[in-house]
């Protein structure tokens, strides 16, 4: 049986990922940014994983989301608990998941209609 999400036409959706790139409506990006239902915030999270900091996280706070999906690449790496002290503060729910779990998790509570986040570490594609 084949499922169909619906897509409004004014909501963004994940509709592709693989080695170092995520597709949104159709639409091909290569660096790691932040998804909301109604935008795209480019450019968050430039240096990796590795560099990640607890500004980086007040960002995202700032988009006051109900729950955040942190896609922390090819594989699941969990922040340093420090650095989500400001999603804790402003009591935001944060789920830590590789990128294709993030991907398919900001779809599904997209379409429930949720404040949802997914900010999402694109990888460099390996040569």
């Amino acid at each position: 049986m084949k499922l169909h999400l619906d897509n409004p036409a004014s909501r963004n959706l994940v509709t592709g990922y693989g080695a170092g790139y995520v597709a949104i409506n159709h639409r091909r990006h290569e660096t790691s940014l932040i998804l909301l239902p109604d935008r795209i915030v480019e450019s968050w999270g430039t240096g990796g994983f590795d560099a990640l900091a607890e500004s980086d996280f007040e960002a995202l706070r700032a988009l006051e989301p109900e729950i955040l999906l942190l896609g922390t690449g090819n594989r699941q790496r969990f922040p340093a608990p420090h650095l989500l002290r400001p999603l804790i503060e402003a009591r935001i729910g944060c789920e830590v998941m590789d990128l294709p779990a993030a991907c398919r998790t900001f779809n599904i509570l997209m379409a429930e209609g949720r404040r949802v986040a997914a900010a999402l570490l694109i990888e460099a594609n390996p040569s």
